[in-house]
C-alpha cells in the first residue's frame, strides 16, 4: 500500500552535517503529518522532529537549534537537515509519516531506517 524509503544516513565526524531524506510512494490519498525517530542500541525509539501538512514543526529538545525538518508536499518527501552532529546523536533515525489511503483512515507507516553514526 504504503511505502516510506530513508536515505541520506552515513559517518560523519562530530560537528559535521547530514542531510537525510525520507520519499512516501504506494496509494496514498494525504499525508498529514511527517516525522523522524531515531533509535540508539538498548533504547527507545524517540521522537526527533516533527512536521505537519501544514508547516508546523515540533523538535526534541536535545536537537532543536541544530536540525532542521522540511517537506515537499509536491514530492511525498521529507527532509531532516542535521548540523553540529554530536556522538549521541548516533542513531538509526526511521521516517515516519501519518497517511490516509484509498483503503483506510489514517495510519502511521515507518521506513526501515537510515543508520548515522558520528564518530571520529
Amino acid at each position: 500500500q504504503v511505502q516510506l524509503v530513508e536515505s541520506g544516513g552515513g559517518l560523519v565526524q562530530p560537528g559535521g552535517s547530514l542531510r537525510l531524506s525520507c520519499a512516501a510512494s504506494g496509494n496514498i490519498f494525504r499525508i498529514s503529518t511527517m516525522g523522524w525517530f531515531r533509535q540508539a542500541p538498548g533504547k527507545e525509539r524517540d521522537l526527533v522532529a516533527a512536521i505537519t501538512a501544514g508547516g508546523d514543526t515540533n523538535y526534541a529538545d536535545s536537537v532543536k537549534s541544530r536540525f532542521t525538518i522540511s517537506r515537499d508536499n509536491a514530492k511525498n518527501t521529507v527532509y531532516l537537515q542535521m548540523n553540529s552532529l554530536k556522538p549521541e546523536d548516533t542513531a538509526v533515525y526511521y521516517c515516519n509519516a501519518r497517511i490516509t489511503t484509498w483503503r483506510s483512515g489514517d495510519m502511521d507507516y515507518w521506513g526501515k531506517g537510515a543508520p548515522v553514526t558520528v564518530s571520529s
